[in-house]
């Protein structure tokens, strides 16, 4: 793929798949959909019967989060090589993006009668979201030279921000008024809201796709194309195994991903089971987060360019250990949103950081998908294991707090990996 790097109208175009896409990550992962689960699903005590088992909704929205991540942790890696040796990035991120705004429109037809279509949709969506995440962010280190790589990152998560809290106020003027707007009652208008975020998605996703480069034809045997993809994703493996800043990156990542992921998926239950915070209450914290979160993608850019971008990135880790202290302190409702100000102003900056440090460690003239693949690997298992943990703690002990508590042990260790990646990378610089 030959282009000029640095184009405004591709950069632009890059940066408007997270305003895509990020509707799924606000109003589904994190804010109206959460509260409608837990509202549909769970009887008075919380719990509902799934395949003859008794679990908390809590406990069921962790495990499915879990399930949904693993699958394309189990894909990716294959069809991330597929993509490198036979062009087909651009097609995979296209089926992944519709199957995941697909799948939000079919949570319209989700309630109490059909949970089934609740699980199947909400799984689907999150592997949509997931999956496509490895095919966009592989464009960066194509579209843009290194030196613009925070920016541009940045900016794309402040897209998505703007962009999310677009549809959502929509969505919660749907809802609240929704009398006025026809719906027969607030479930109608809050499904609706799934709805609208797979036709957001679907649209401006295509927007994206559409004017990202294309890519040159390549020999695509069908009888060797799996071999093939296999073996690229091997050799990408073992590339990064040879390179140790990569492979220590991706080791810190890995643990602090666990925390983070963790508290954006988990963070509006627990306002709802251990604070008993109304959903107005909550949907207050979650916008003061992406509000935050702008400005905080962009201070921690600023950060980076100062004093590097592992420095920024261990600052936010302690910043985020932190925030898992005090929530299990928590119990008040000014305390649930002073954190969430302290989360927005790391949540964007950490992801956005993170991306573009993993760009910034990969080989020039090579193709990205494969080594992004990891990166999204490592990003996936994470959560997988996050989530979780999260889950099964929660069963054994029957107590939110203390799996919020067993959070910290996560930014715990990312901390002290990415400092001796910092000291790793400091010692590399004065032996030349």
């Amino acid at each position: 793929m030959s282009q000029t790097k640095n184009n405004p109208k591709v950069t632009n175009a890059w940066c408007m798949y997270d305003w895509a896409n990020s509707v799924f990550s606000l109003t589904i992962a994190t804010s109206i959909f959460p509260i409608y689960f837990q509202n549909v699903t769970g009887d008075d005590k919380g719990m509902v019967e799934i395949f003859g088992a008794q679990l908390h909704s809590t406990v069921l929205y962790s495990y499915i989060l879990s399930f949904a991540f693993l699958l394309v942790a189990i894909v990716n890696p294959l069809l991330s090589g597929l993509s490198d040796v036979a062009g087909l990035r651009k097609r995979f991120m296209t089926g992944f993006m519709l199957l995941g705004s697909s799948a939000c429109i079919m949570l319209y037809k989700f309630d109490s009668e059909f949970l089934c279509v609740g699980i199947i949709g909400f799984a689907l969506s999150t592997m949509g979201y997931a999956g496509s995440l490895v095919f966009y962010n592989a464009y960066l280190p194509e579209i843009a030279t290194p030196d613009r790589f925070d920016k541009l990152s940045a900016k794309g998560f402040s897209l998505g921000y703007i962009g999310s809290v677009t549809l959502l106020i929509i969505n919660l003027l749907s809802i609240t008024y929704f009398d006025l707007l026809g719906f027969a009652d607030k479930s109608q208008a809050t499904r609706f809201a799934f709805l609208s975020v797979g036709l957001w998605w679907a649209l401006f996703g295509l927007y994206s796709i559409w004017h990202l480069p294309k890519e040159g034809t390549r020999q695509t045997n069908g009888q060797t194309l799996l071999l093939k993809g296999y073996k690229e994703s091997k050799k990408v493996f073992n590339t990064i195994r040879q390179k140790p800043l990569q492979y220590k990156f991706l080791g810190a990542f890995f643990f602090y991903s666990m925390g983070t992921q963790t508290v954006l998926y988990v963070a509006t239950l627990f306002g709802t089971e251990e604070l008993k915070l109304p959903a107005d209450k909550l949907i207050i914290a979650i916008l003061l987060i992406q509000f935050v979160g702008i400005a905080g993608a962009y201070f921690f850019a600023y950060v980076s360019k100062k004093k590097g971008t592992f420095f920024s990135l261990s600052v936010m880790i302690l910043i985020w250990l932190g925030v898992c202290v005090g929530a299990y302190f928590t119990y008040h409702e000014w305390q649930f949103y002073l954190l969430a100000i302290v989360v927005g102003s790391v949540m964007g900056g950490i992801q956005s950081q993170s991306r573009s440090a993993f760009a910034a460690l990969i080989p020039g003239d090579i193709d990205n998908a494969s080594y992004f693949s990891f990166y999204e690997l490592t990003e996936k298992l994470a959560i997988v294991l996050g989530t979780f943990s999260y889950g099964l703690l929660i069963e054994l002990s029957g107590n939110m707090r203390n799996s919020v508590l067993m959070l910290t042990s996560f930014f715990v260790v990312g901390l002290f990996l990415m400092i001796r990646l910092s000291m790793y990378k400091r010692k590399l610089l004065l032996s030349r």
